[in-house]
């Protein structure tokens, strides 16, 4: 059920050979471009980057050129070798690389690592592959500027990104999947559809909802609602700033400062724009003592947060600086909690099962080497969390020392249909925050007992999660969600009167519709309705009109003609309720 990754997979396996072709990349770049500066080149998720700092802005057609000359240089099958060497002797071997010279003032051991190839040597903690012939199949796909060590404050770099697969059908592969994404993003779509606008006037990273993409967050957030209703969830709001020194006090300020946003004074205090909600919902749990009777509490909140990411890490929904938590604070006793993370597991699976997720990756995150509470306190989280997991018989890996420092965590990720996985729910234990807060409740022995405190989202931010739905539907939402359910197309003016009661009779059931009364030919309409991907179209002419009857056109093709409104109805109200995906 526990599966830990080793050195030998094929995921391994890969990594290292494409940290092996950044190498290369490299060492390309250099011959081509004498005297350019080094950045850092990892390995990325199907491929690898490498930063320069280049005499001259890179042009697609420099690629090409980069391209041959790292296939000549794998043709040299030159050994990939290991050598460590004093910092002061790396520090004369990169005198001429200034962003190395930096890298090698950050590590602390006096031992430094490099590797060689070729006639190329970086700093690198590696491993490589033996040699360059072993980098199969790869290409060079985009150039993007991106600052030295994600700072604005810092010098822009050109950064050149390549994928690399064990053979060329899998990259074949995965480029078609590339195409296909490029059609489902849901930056375009966003546009395509009119869900959502981010403007310069507004500021970067901020999200403006249009009606249609209001509309689907809206139910969203109503189904969100009724879910947690049924599982005795209490509903909070939250204001959307606090006071300095609450986040002075819960460790924010110390821990995630260039995350946050500058104080702003008002009155004699200063404030803060909210990061996270949990304290609010601490402090709503202490407004009054709390008896062992009343545990657990479950408190729940679509709050929205706000932290400071650096322009170059914005991408659409999947990235922002203001964002929305489906977030909730549980508030037990320890001997709750087992039941407690199994009951969340419960909703987080059916809430990625009712969206069309069916497949999904979980990681058990455990104690950091700096964290607070004691070894007893983590075990015993760690063990819960692990019990609820495989009592679910939920496949999961261990990630050790990934929790965060107030205690373990399970993320789980959930797969698009283009395999990709995003972050989804989360569920965290956290001792700091009951130990800073004084957070307890009173025992059955009378005296104050410590809360067992749980952080957890079935969702993640609804900005994501929307962007992660977008790209997996290719922005046509199952019926339920649809923003317009159906279209209704008059083939002619004289028709509109008719379109127009059809419209409210379905209306009536709460059908999200809408009327085409443009002026524009049938197969136009239905045209644009397929392009705003409505599920449901209505033709109505002269044969509907005197029959008093609809012909219905889907989305797929197909096409029912001389059927009632009332069977339609009772067809889609079934669908919707449902959730028919």
């Amino acid at each position: 059920m526990v599966k830990i990754m080793n050195a030998e997979t094929n995921d391994h396996k890969l990594e290292t050979m494409r940290h092996s072709a950044a190498h290369v990349m490299a060492e390309a770049v250099l011959a081509v471009f004498p005297g350019a500066k080094l950045g850092i080149g990892p390995a990325i998720d199907n491929g690898f980057y490498y930063d320069f700092e280049l005499p001259r802005s890179l042009t697609p057609e420099d690629l090409p050129v980069i391209t041959e000359k790292m296939k000549e240089l794998i043709k040299k099958d030159s050994p990939f070798i290991r050598t460590e060497i004093s910092r002061d002797d790396a520090r004369k071997m990169f005198k001429d690389q200034p962003y190395k010279l930096e890298l090698i003032d950050e590590i602390t051991d006096e031992t430094l690592s490099i590797y060689t190839s070729g006639s190329f040597t970086d700093l690198c903690r590696g491993p490589h592959v033996a040699s360059t012939r072993q980098i199969k199949a790869f290409k060079l796909t985009t150039i993007a500027g991106a600052y030295w060590r994600g700072s604005e404050k810092r010098p822009m770099l050109q950064r050149i990104y390549g994928i690399a697969f064990e053979n060329k059908k899998d990259m074949d592969e995965y480029l078609t999947l590339l195409e296909e994404a490029a059609k489902r993003d849901h930056r375009r779509l966003g546009k395509d559809l009119d869900l959502f606008g981010i403007y310069d006037e507004g500021g970067p990273g901020l999200v403006c909802w249009h009606p249609n993409g209001a509309m689907v967050r809206r139910i969203i957030e109503d189904f969100w609602k009724l879910e947690h209703d049924k599982r005795g969830y209490s509903l909070l709001y939250t204001p959307h700033i606090a006071k300095l020194d609450l986040w002075k006090k819960s460790g924010h300020w110390d821990y995630y400062r260039e995350n946050l946003y500058s104080p702003m004074a008002i009155d004699e205090d200063e404030y803060l724009l909210k990061p996270m909600n949990c304290l609010y919902h601490i402090m709503i749990f202490n407004s009054r003592r709390r008896s062992y009777r009343e545990l657990p509490l479950r408190y729940a909140e679509l709050g929205t947060v706000y932290r400071y990411e650096p322009s170059g890490t914005l991408h659409g929904l999947s990235r922002v600086r203001g964002f929305t938590q489906d977030d909730s604070h549980i508030f037990c006793r320890y001997n709750q909690l087992e039941d407690e993370v199994t009951d969340v597991l419960e909703l987080a699976m059916f809430m990625i099962k009712t969206f069309g997720f069916d497949r999904y990756q979980v990681k058990l995150s455990t104690r950091p080497d700096k964290y607070t509470g004691s070894e007893e306190m983590w075990e015993h989280a760690t063990s819960t969390l692990q019990r609820a997991l495989e009592n679910k018989n939920i496949p999961y890996e261990v990630d050790p020392g990934e929790g965060v420092f107030y205690g373990p965590k399970i993320d789980i990720k959930f797969e698009d249909a283009m395999k990709r996985a995003w972050q989804g729910p989360t569920i965290q234990v956290d001792f700091n925050n009951p130990q800073r807060f004084d957070v307890t409740y009173t025992g059955e022995d009378g005296q104050e007992q410590p809360v067992a405190m749980v952080h957890r989202t079935v969702l993640g931010s609804m900005e994501r999660f929307m962007a992660c739905l977008i790209e997996h539907y290719g922005g046509a939402f199952p019926l339920w969600l649809a923003p317009v359910q159906v279209m209704v197309l008059p083939v002619a003016d004289r028709h509109i009167d008719y379109a127009k009661s059809v419209a409210q009779g379905l209306r009536g059931s709460l059908i999200r519709v809408e009327v085409d009364t443009s002026s524009s030919t049938v197969n136009h309409k239905i045209r644009d309705a397929q392009m705003k991907k409505v599920p449901c179209m209505l033709i109505l002419g002269d044969r509907e009109l005197q029959a008093g009857n609809i012909s219905v056109r889907w989305r797929n093709g197909t096409q029912e003609n001389g059927i009632t409104l009332e069977s339609l109805l009772t067809s889609l109200v079934d669908s919707i309720n449902s959730k028919v995906l």
